[in-house]
């Protein structure tokens, strides 16, 4: 049950983190360095949990921040870029298909049981996200490009969360330190990206970001303890919850801007229970 609470928290705190950098990118600015404050921010986060919570088995926090590198670190590059181009809640939902991708990984790799309703749930997803790709009307500026960049996403996503359970089951690491160590290689692979694209640092966006950092490092934080306590197989699907959260809280916050349907939240309820009905069989 911890796992299940802990992962509902951290969806939360995602798709409040897309409609926080939907509202931090008003002010053009390159994608690198969003993703970097973002990351920065994120990281004191991350010490600030390990002070408040505790950990003392630190282990061995290079795997965990050699995993930081791919995700949060290039993937919240990607996840800012998807965020500018296609928006918000369609690339919440866009995140929300993760569960495909997380569970064929953690069958695949960490051999975790394969039993009925997956394909049911895969299915789910898939017609959710064929719903909102046949909008008719979508907000000025949207790219498909967007849409690719989540995809992109989420396969990192994917591909950390099954790496960090391996970790878990295998390491003395406690979740604190191990999040925030992925925090931190993160914000310095995005500091690099930045030195060698030749991208302003742009410190007067800085304060825009430290909200959508705050989100995101919770998220992390949370997520972390949640892969400690429970399969990859029952965590990623409550995380896609993220979609309804990100459509919802777009609808509230960024209203008209986003145009906000019925066939967008339709969608995104398709993919939440794609990804709970393969939570629910596993």
């Amino acid at each position: 049950m911890d796992a299940v609470l802990l992962a509902l928290a951290s969806a939360f705190c995602f798709g409040s983190m897309t409609v926080l950098v939907r509202l931090a990118l008003d002010r053009p600015i390159a994608a690198e360095t969003g993703a970097f404050w973002t990351m920065v921010a994120s990281f004191v986060v991350g010490l600030l949990g390990v002070a408040a919570v505790g950990g003392r088995s630190t282990g061995d926090l290079w795997q965990f921040a050699a995993a930081g590198v791919l995700a949060p670190g290039i993937s919240q590059l990607f996840a800012t870029a998807a965020i500018r181009e296609a928006g918000a809640p369609r690339s919440s939902v866009a995140f929300g298909t993760a569960p495909v991708f997380a569970t064929a990984f953690a069958l695949v790799l960490l051999g975790e049981p394969a039993v009925g309703g997956l394909l049911v749930g895969a299915a789910l997803i898939v017609a959710g996200a064929v719903v909102v790709a046949s909008e008719s009307v979508r907000p000025t500026g949207f790219r498909w490009l967007g849409i690719g960049y989540a995809i992109v996403t989420v396969i990192m996503f994917s591909a950390r969360d099954t790496l960090v359970r391996h970790l878990a089951l295998g390491d003395t690491t406690d979740p604190g330190p191990a999040a925030a160590a992925t925090l931190g290689s993160g914000a310095a692979v995005l500091g690099l990206v930045l030195v060698l694209r030749r991208k302003p640092l742009a410190a007067w966006a800085a304060p825009r970001w430290v909200p959508v950092g705050l989100a995101f490092g919770l998220s992390y934080v949370l997520l972390f303890h949640a892969l400690f306590r429970g399969r990859v197989t029952v965590v990623a699907p409550i995380i896609a919850t993220e979609a309804l959260w990100g459509v919802v809280l777009a609808a509230l916050v960024l209203r008209r801007r986003e145009l906000v349907g019925v066939r967008l939240l339709v969608g995104a309820v398709l993919v939440v229970a794609g990804g709970v009905l393969i939570g629910l069989n596993r």
